[in-house]
């Protein structure tokens, strides 16, 4: 029989429709007809990890100008397959099985198609293969060009008259690049399925098969294998076959409805226990909420024997007091006193005349221990935002330089490290690297505005010295030792180089600048970061290029992998060695002996 192109056309109207698609499409939740062993691949898209919702929210947001309409066809599912004489031409009736060469010329020219007509407006394609026949699921914003609306009318049609001829010659244009694989394109306007039933109740209701077996016979110089093609090409036997197929099909429809239904009450009972524990953490919110809340004053005023006043509901009365209370305020208007203050133990204090230890004594006894321990928490929290509104915000000091130290510290980092001399008095000038009192190297941090916020230190001082560390006063989430090669001051980086410490950033650079004899082409900002803690997220996704350059070890690999789950463009850069310095000075050592082995030779 002839394969056949088959092309539909679905609207997804909601971003709903859209996630329940992806859940189906993407294998998200349990698909029952679905074979787990069998992959699926990604055709377009491959490289974009987020979910289709988020894709198709920044296509529609980047690619027009205006807000979808409640109406709007946010996105369009394009189904495309070939019926199963095209993947197994021996054995149609084989669900689950293709030939491999075949799927893949099916795949690809699929692929192109989509990619000719849509371009970038087909965010994504996913073939599938772990189900009966392969197919794919083509997910295309409509774009519409000229007015930078979504304009699903305009793509594929809006009326029913419309919607047809555009989908006829959707179909026209789909069965046009299948044809060099034989695929042809269905009979225009036809109804294939209503045809097939009228076969089969042609087939149910004639005369029964056992009544025609006689027409079987071998004929007279037949051999077997004509009388199998004879058989095999009866429309008798065509017909009952087609019967057998949707029987099984049948069975196959209800047997996934049970599953279905299985997976809905697994659904439901998940569902049931997910709401119990959100009901329990709600409570346990509502718990803390009310632990960081004072005790109200009009409880505490009614405990210490004061009383409301009739005609003014936020005056108290008693003990020779006149209180005004307002929420966690009070103010005492009595002429001998005019005085007030906020909070539970400020309120126990002023009416009991006590100390702030016998008003927790008190609030402990009257209120017991939650309540005396909420007064406490909040009295705390209290006075700690005073303190931090007037108390002076600390200034981070950078060591002091001395300049007698810094032929020893230059020394270390370019003999001992093999750093390029020239480079590291370049730094040294800038006031980025310099020795302090104690003979260390002070790699100066800054935040992202060039302010000094902080310090590394690295001893040089003796054979074995392994002391490093931050400088007192260091804000490790707000600067970084780095620096910018090749370009203006003035000039976007283009690359960023991300590193272990200090040296190490200085290393990768040095390589870099003697493998490539020269500076990058692009302005390259080389930066050490130790922690996927103090990473600087917001500037670094505005980098085109970001490396993640860490050590050549397990510590390494895990350092970057955090890095990578924040950013998601970063790669991963291993050095040779089990580190750059490493990978540094191995590659100094060489250069030396091969020095050596010339000059001998001469």
């Amino acid at each position: 029989m002839v394969a056949l192109a088959i092309l539909r056309v679905e609207k997804l109207k909601s971003f709903g429709n859209i996630g329940g698609s992806e859940k189906h499409t993407a294998r998200l939740q349990d698909t029952p007809n679905a074979d787990p062993v069998k992959e699926n691949i990604r055709l377009i898209g491959e490289c974009d990890e987020r979910s289709l919702l988020e894709v198709v929210k920044d296509k529609i947001t980047s690619q027009t100008k205006y807000k979808p309409r409640k109406d709007s066809v946010l996105c369009s599912e394009i189904f495309l397959s070939a019926s199963p004489e095209y993947f197994r031409p021996d054995d149609p009736s084989r669900a689950g099985e293709w030939d491999n060469q075949r799927m893949l010329d099916f795949a690809n020219a699929s692929k192109n198609w989509l990619l000719e007509n849509y371009g970038d407006k087909c965010v994504r394609a996913e073939l599938h293969l772990d189900e009966a026949t392969p197919h794919i699921h083509a997910y295309v914003v409509p774009v519409n060009e000229k007015t930078k609306r979504l304009s699903y009318k305009e793509m594929f049609g809006g009326s029913q008259g419309q919607g047809r001829i555009k989908l006829s010659k959707l179909q026209d244009s789909y069965a046009q690049a299948l044809a060099p694989l034989g695929i042809e394109r269905g009979i225009k306007g036809s109804n294939a399925t209503h045809t097939k039933v009228k076969e089969y109740y042609q087939a149910v209701n004639s005369k029964p098969l056992s009544l025609e077996l006689e027409r079987f016979a071998p004929l007279p110089g037949e051999t077997a294998q004509q009388l199998l093609d004879r058989i095999k090409n009866d429309k008798r036997i065509l017909d009952l076959d087609h019967q057998l197929a949707d029987r099984r099909r049948m069975i196959e429809l209800e047997k996934r409805a049970s599953q279905k239904a299985i997976a809905s009450e697994k659904l439901r009972q998940h569902l049931g226990r997910r709401l119990l524990e959100q009901e329990k953490e709600n409570l346990l919110w509502k718990q803390q909420a009310e632990q960081l809340r004072d005790l109200p004053l009009e409880d505490v005023a009614w405990q210490l024997g004061l009383d409301r006043d009739r005609d003014q509901s936020k005056r108290w009365r008693g003990h020779g007091h006149i209180m005004k209370i307002d929420g966690s305020k009070f103010y005492d208007f009595h002429p001998n006193v005019q005085k007030g203050g906020g909070g539970a133990i400020d309120l126990v204090m002023h009416v009991n005349e006590c100390n702030y230890r016998q008003a927790i004594a008190w609030l402990n006894e009257r209120f017991g221990e939650v309540g005396m321990q909420r007064s406490v928490t909040h009295h705390a929290r209290e006075q700690a935002q005073k303190i931090a509104q007037v108390e002076p915000k600390p200034q981070f000091v950078p060591p002091v330089k001395e300049q007698a130290h810094w032929q020893a510290v230059q020394n270390y980092l370019t003999q001992k490290r093999g750093l390029l001399p020239n480079f590291v008095q370049a730094l040294h000038e800038r006031g980025f690297v310099y020795a302090d009192e104690q003979q260390n190297t002070v790699f100066l941090m800054r935040n992202l505005n060039g302010e000094t916020t902080g310090a590394f230190l690295r001893g040089t001082r003796g054979e074995d010295n392994t002391f490093k560390g931050y400088e007192r006063g260091t804000k490790r989430t707000d600067g970084w030792f780095y620096f910018c090669l090749s370009g203006q001051p003035q000039d976007k980086i283009q690359r960023a180089v991300l590193c272990k410490s200090p040296i190490e950033a200085l290393s990768l650079a040095t390589l870099e600048l003697e493998i490539q004899q020269g500076l990058p082409l692009a302005r390259t900002m080389y930066m050490a970061v130790d922690s996927p803690k103090s990473l600087p997220v917001e500037f670094l996704n505005t980098v085109p290029h970001v490396e993640v350059d860490y050590d050549n070890d397990h510590a390494g690999d895990e350092t970057a992998r955090m890095i990578m789950e924040q950013l998601h463009h970063a790669i991963r850069v291993k050095p040779k060695g089990k580190d750059w310095n490493d990978t540094l000075c191995a590659r100094g050592r060489q250069q030396l002996q091969q020095r050596h082995i010339q000059q001998q030779e001469r």
